[in-house]
Order: C-alpha cells, then sequence, then structure tokens
C-alpha cells in the first residue's frame, strides 16, 4: 500500500476554503434525528453545496440531493450514493438515494437527459407542467408543482420567493386545483435562515388553512430549504412534531431540504495578508476576494465573522455596520479585487495585522464555492477537507489553465 504524505496546513498556499467532515457530521446527525422523530425525508439542497468531495460522510444521513438545473440533477445522481445499494451501513436504512430535479424553467432540449437522472420532478409553472408531463408519464417519473403561497420567512426582498410579481410557483388556487390529475406532490419553499419555530409553523397554518384540501389530494410535500433547525437552542421536538402532525393530517410524506443547515459552520475560507494600510481605520488586504469567493457577502450586504488568525480559535464577530463611523482602531479587512467595496468586514482585533498573518474567515462552506468566480483572475482557492480521522486532503487546486479555459 501507498503512503500518502500528511498535508499540514500551515504549509498549504492560501487561499483556500476548508471543509471539516466533523462538522458537518455534527449537523448530519441533528438532520437525522429530525428525521427520525417526524417521519420526514431530508435531500442536499444541490444550489448550496455541491462540493461532492464530502458527500461520503452525508449520503448514511440523507435521503438523497434536490436540485435547480440539469447539471445539478446529473451531479446528484452520480455523485450521491446512487451506486452504493449494496452499502448497508445507512443511518436511515436506505438503498438508493432519491433525486430530485427542480428548474425555474427547463428547456426542450434538456428535459429527457434531466428525466434521466429523476426520481421525481417538479415543475415551476403549470405552462412547464403542460409542456413536459407527456415525457414525465411516459418514463413513469412522479412529477409534482411549485406551490407559491405569497407568505414567506425571508428578511431579504432578494431572496424573498414571495415577493412582488414572483415568478417561482403557482398561486392561484383553482388553477392548481385544475391539475392535480398530473401531479403527485408540490414543492414550497418561503423560508430563508428563519431560526424561528413560531414562525416556520403560523407560516404552515397559513398554507394549510388556504390549501388544505390541496394538500389532502397529494401523495408528497416538500417545505424546502431555509429552516436553521440546527440552532444549539432550536426546538427541534417542537418542529418534529408539528411536521409528523403536517404528514399524518394530509397523508403525505414530507421533504425537507437542508442546505445552509446541512453544513453551517463546517467551512472556512483561508487567506493571507498582503499589505496593511491606514486611511483614518486600520486597513488590510487578504489573497482571496468576496465578489470571487464569497458573493453572498456582496449580494447581502453582510460581513463575514474571523473563525481564526494564525491558526488561534477566535471568534470574532464583524461590527455592526451601523456603529463603527467614529471608531478608528478598528480593522477594514479587504478583498484584492479592484472592487472598491470588496470587504470582508469591519473588525475589533486583539492586535494589528501583519503582512503574512493568516485569517481564516468563517461560514465558508453554503453558496459560496457553488459561487465561486474569476473576477479579476484573481487565485481561485483551493478545496480542502479535514477527514474524520484528522487528515488533510487536498481535493482540488486551479492554476491558470482552469482560468483560461473558463474563458474561451
Amino acid at each position: 500500500m501507498n503512503s500518502t504524505p500528511a498535508v499540514s496546513l500551515a504549509a498549504l498556499k492560501t487561499p483556500y476554503y476548508l471543509l471539516d467532515e466533523a462538522a458537518i457530521v455534527a449537523n448530519m446527525q441533528i438532520i437525522a434525528r429530525l428525521c427520525e422523530l417526524s417521519g420526514a425525508k431530508a435531500l442536499l439542497a444541490l444550489k448550496c453545496f455541491a462540493t461532492w468531495g464530502v458527500f461520503d460522510v452525508m449520503e448514511p444521513y440523507l435521503h438523497g440531493t434536490t436540485s435547480s438545473s440539469l447539471n445539478e440533477v446529473r451531479l446528484g445522481y452520480e455523485t450521491f450514493g446512487n451506486n452504493n445499494a449494496d452499502n448497508n451501513n445507512s443511518v436511515n436504512n436506505q438503498d438508493k438515494k432519491e433525486t430530485h430535479a427542480y428548474s425555474v424553467a427547463y428547456s426542450a432540449d434538456e428535459i429527457d437527459e434531466v428525466l434521466s437522472y429523476a426520481d421525481k420532478i417538479i415543475f415551476n409553472s403549470i405552462s412547464q407542467l403542460n409542456a413536459f408531463k407527456g415525457q414525465a408519464a411516459a418514463k413513469n417519473i412522479p412529477v409534482g408543482l411549485r406551490l407559491n403561497p405569497k407568505t414567506s420567512n425571508s428578511s431579504f426582498i432578494i431572496a424573498d420567493p414571495a415577493r412582488p410579481f414572483s415568478r417561482l410557483g403557482e398561486h392561484d388556487k383553482d388553477k392548481i386545483a385544475a391539475v392535480l390529475g398530473d401531479i403527485t406532490g408540490v414543492m414550497i419553499h418561503n423560508n430563508c435562515e428563519n431560526d424561528s419555530f413560531e414562525a416556520f409553523s403560523a407560516s404552515l397554518a397559513d398554507i394549510e388553512a388556504r390549501f388544505g384540501d390541496v394538500l389532502a389530494q397529494l401523495e408528497w410535500v416538500s417545505l424546502g430549504g431555509g429552516i436553521h433547525f440546527i440552532a444549539p437552542d432550536y426546538p427541534l421536538e417542537k418542529l418534529a412534531d408539528r411536521l409528523k402532525g403536517f404528514s399524518e393530517k394530509y397523508g403525505v410524506q414530507v421533504y425537507l431540504e437542508p442546505g445552509e443547515a446541512s453544513i453551517h459552520g463546517a467551512g472556512s475560507l483561508v487567506t493571507t495578508v498582503l499589505d496593511t494600510m491606514h486611511n483614518e481605520k486600520n486597513l488590510a488586504v487578504v489573497d482571496a476576494s468576496i465578489e470571487a469567493h464569497m458573493l453572498d457577502l456582496l449580494i447581502y450586504r453582510e460581513s463575514a465573522p474571523i473563525a481564526s488568525i494564525n491558526g488561534e480559535f477566535m471568534a470574532i464577530a464583524p461590527v455592526n455596520k451601523d456603529q463603527v463611523n467614529d471608531v478608528i482602531d478598528n480593522t477594514i479587512i479587504y478583498g484584492r479585487s479592484c472592487l472598491a467595496g470588496d470587504i470582508f468586514g469591519e473588525y475589533v482585533l486583539p492586535s494589528n495585522l501583519q503582512i503574512g498573518d493568516r485569517i481564516a474567515f468563517g461560514n465558508a462552506a453554503g453558496y459560496t464555492m457553488v459561487k465561486k468566480n474569476w473576477f479579476n483572475g484573481v487565485n481561485m482557492p483551493a478545496i480542502v477537507i479535514r477527514r474524520l480521522d484528522g487528515s488533510i486532503d487536498i481535493q482540488r487546486e486551479f492554476d491558470y489553465q482552469d482560468y483560461k479555459a473558463s474563458l474561451s
């Protein structure tokens, strides 16, 4: 047997994403517990996290994947457990994992390939349902429809599926009732980082009040993702009881689509300070970029927490942006792109940063690697995994040829 030299994190060239399998499994165990108590099934939302190098530790706890495109449904089919039917180690005692397909809009030239990978397909609109239901029926693929209750638990208009004039799902009950003969289930995704059980339960009650007679004619209901039930103080048992009661009342299999809940706290972006400056406040520039490597920070105008400095755990939260104008000792950490607002955050640090210091930004797994890009040609972070046994794997590195190939 060939031995692989041990990899030291301190010796790795930055930037790189670091995924911690132990932290992922901790989240998986909470999800599995919720499924055990409620009878729900959990599907990994690939739109949030699709780094298949850690799927081996996720597969035993989840029932499959759900997707938002042809590429995602193919990735879920090829990498998440479907070739492991002989594996009897599953926590949920499953053989084949489910692969759910959804897209805001499918094109006619891709639908047959989508159906070749899918166990269920969910159409966003009645128009799409009517266009492709025949092909799904020919392949005996169960069909669902996205339902938009026109209410949501989202703090951001950009992520609110119930925003005015939303294209995400059907809301007219009469129109939905008219196609019940063509579908076996619905998908409802109207939560975004919702950490309130009471808000979730009230929203579900509203859906029941308006669509209960529709739900009673279905076989399954997906309640989507965005429920932050992995928080330490979240009442998991109450959520399980609510889901179980909903399932029993309408005679449906409930699905959940945890994305961020699957990998929260399990990833960091490790960077090196390239330069320090002073312009009324302390400034530092690192060898990564929020626009290229943590795009959600820019989209949602948020800041990244600091997980460590030079390998020492820090857990430093960014300063509230509304309270920093007159504080001159704080440090603003910038990315290296030319975007003026490429800012990881402003922080109160125990000491001034120096060139060469290593800073690891936390919560860098969900909606990061799936959105990374080559803006400014900034070096793409490698993907590094800390395995369950503590060993370090460099899963993927990127170079100039990857940058060049992405453009022509």
